[in-house]
């Protein structure tokens, strides 16, 4: 090995070694939280695009959860937060933590990737931009991967929360 390849390689295992850190602070912290408001829940870590990813999977039909995901995942955005600040707390280091709780946040990446290909598909076939609904940064994400995907470009415009996407056509 070279040097630039042996020093490539250290630094993506520091960085594998940093986003499992990640992940394990984040579970302790939303045992924690999991523990006072008495529910219960299975923790799962993982790291994913570059990022450490939890989620809270429930072994009892999921319902207790769908309070910590609250109306349109306002909650769950809230948590996300809240667990981003105690790794912070804890390393010094911003995080880009993602929280998904009860398979919601994969649910809805399929249903915004579909919603992504559609309007590229409507903008394609129109000539015309295509502008969606105002979008969480979560939810504008992947429809931005969604369109590039499908061989356009997107643009988000506005203002928070009030922010939403633009397809434009080829």
């Amino acid at each position: 090995m070279t040097e630039g390849t042996t020093s490539a390689a250290a630094e993506g295992a520091d960085a594998l070694t940093r986003l499992e850190q990640e992940g394990e602070i984040a579970a302790d912290y939303l045992e924690g939280l999991l523990d006072i408001a008495d529910l219960d829940g299975d923790i799962d870590m993982d790291v994913e695009a570059d990022r450490a990813s939890v989620s809270i999977i429930s072994d009892a039909g999921g319902r207790d959860l769908q309070k910590l995901v609250g109306r349109d995942g306002e909650v769950l955005e809230a948590l996300q937060e809240l667990t981003r600040l105690a790794v912070h707390r804890d390393t010094g280091e911003r995080s880009r933590l993602m929280l998904d709780i009860g398979g919601y946040r994969a649910k809805k990446r399929t249903e915004l990737s579909e919603l992504g290909a559609k309007a590229a598909a409507e903008a394609r076939a129109s000539g015309e931009s295509v502008k969606l609904k105002p979008m969480s940064p979560f939810e504008r994400k992947v429809v931005h991967d969604a369109v590039k995907a499908a061989g356009l470009r997107s643009e988000s415009e506005g203002e928070e929360p009030q922010r939403f996407v633009v397809v434009l056509p080829a």
